[in-house]
């Protein structure tokens, strides 16, 4: 295998613009294949949520996955990944996730990575929180998956929200042993 493929989820929690900042990261690096699959929810998030158009979206995806393809390359363990990250990641999502309900693509995906032991990363967008919300996070970090919330950090003075939104997925891709160049915490004061 010539590049290293990562699956990037995009379901339809609030945030939409994690994923598409996750695939724009991504596309900086050249061995690194990105394969796409976004539920039905993300897609009215996007049309919500922000100006990006559908076309910007998947020219930064190297292969794109119909969310009702269960026999997409992605929903096999023969099919080798460094892992997946669902960015945003709904409270259906996760809850599909933690039940083994894979319904479609997406949760099919993330199924596969668990059982396969790879990297599951869930930037999961609730809150507050319910107890039911908490015990799905529970049930997939016990399976291996790593709960990440996008929760800003701020020590690195952003000027923007997209500032605030490249750190949180970097340090989120920091979890795949992928390094995007951002300010990192120095015990220093300041910039």
């Amino acid at each position: 295998m010539d590049k290293q493929r990562i699956i990037v989820g995009i379901s339809g929690a609030s945030g939409f613009q994690y994923g598409f900042k996750t695939l724009q990261l991504l596309k900086e690096i050249p061995h690194i294949e990105t394969h796409l699959v976004m539920s039905k929810g993300a897609e009215l998030t996007r049309q919500y949520e922000t100006d990006i158009q559908a076309e910007q979206l998947t020219a930064l995806a190297d292969v794109i996955h119909p969310i009702q393809n269960l026999g997409a390359s992605i929903a096999s363990g023969s099919f080798k990944t460094l892992g997946m990250i669902v960015a945003p990641c709904s409270m259906r999502t996760l809850a599909s996730i933690a039940h083994g309900m894979s319904d479609n693509l997406l949760t099919r995906a993330a199924d596969v990575v668990l059982k396969e032991r790879r990297k599951l990363l869930l930037m999961v967008r609730e809150t507050p929180l319910h107890l039911v919300h908490l015990e799905n996070m529970q049930k997939v970090t016990q399976m291996g998956g790593i709960i990440f919330p996008p929760v800003p950090a701020l020590y690195h003075q952003p000027k923007s929200v997209d500032e605030i939104v490249t750190h949180s997925v970097s340090r989120a891709l920091d979890m795949f042993g992928i390094d995007i160049d951002i300010p990192r915490w120095d015990g220093k004061k300041g910039k």
